[in-house]
Order: C-alpha cells, then structure tokens, then sequence
C-alpha cells in the first residue's frame, strides 16, 4: 500500500465529507421504505416483510461497513 503525507485537518475534512455523504445514501434507502433503522429495515428484509428489497439490503450493508471503517479511521486520527 502506498502512503503519502496529509494534513490531518484535511484528512478529517474529506473523511467527514464523505461519511455526509454515506449517511445521505444511506437515509434515502431508509426513506424508501419509511424506515428510521437500519437494522428494522434489514430484518423486514430478511423475513420477507419488504419484497424485492434484496438490492436495497445488499447496499445498505455496503453503505455501513464502508461508513464503519471510515468513522474508526476518523476516531485513530
């Protein structure tokens, strides 16, 4: 892996940019389905509640893990 030297202001800028960003995703997917939890909306999903939600479940998992890892690096900064 390459590394390369940053300003940790601007690291912290672009990584709360992106988590912004993420949670926005994240939001539109809960607001679909009129949902405020992201772990209500998967359980709906995986007991047949939602229908054709399979798609939406499998982003917003993506969306999380990748929101995850970026808080922790955020936090060890």
């Amino acid at each position: 892996m390459t590394q390369v030297k940053l300003d940790k202001a601007l690291a912290e800028d672009l990584i709360t940019s992106k988590l912004r960003i993420l949670k926005q995703y994240i939001d539109e997917i809960l607001t679909r389905y009129n949902e405020s939890s992201s772990k209500e909306f998967l359980e709906k999903t995986r007991n047949g509640t939602y229908k054709n939600a399979e798609d939406d479940a499998v982003e917003l998992r993506q969306l999380l893990s990748e929101y995850t890892k970026l808080q922790e690096i955020l936090n060890n900064l």
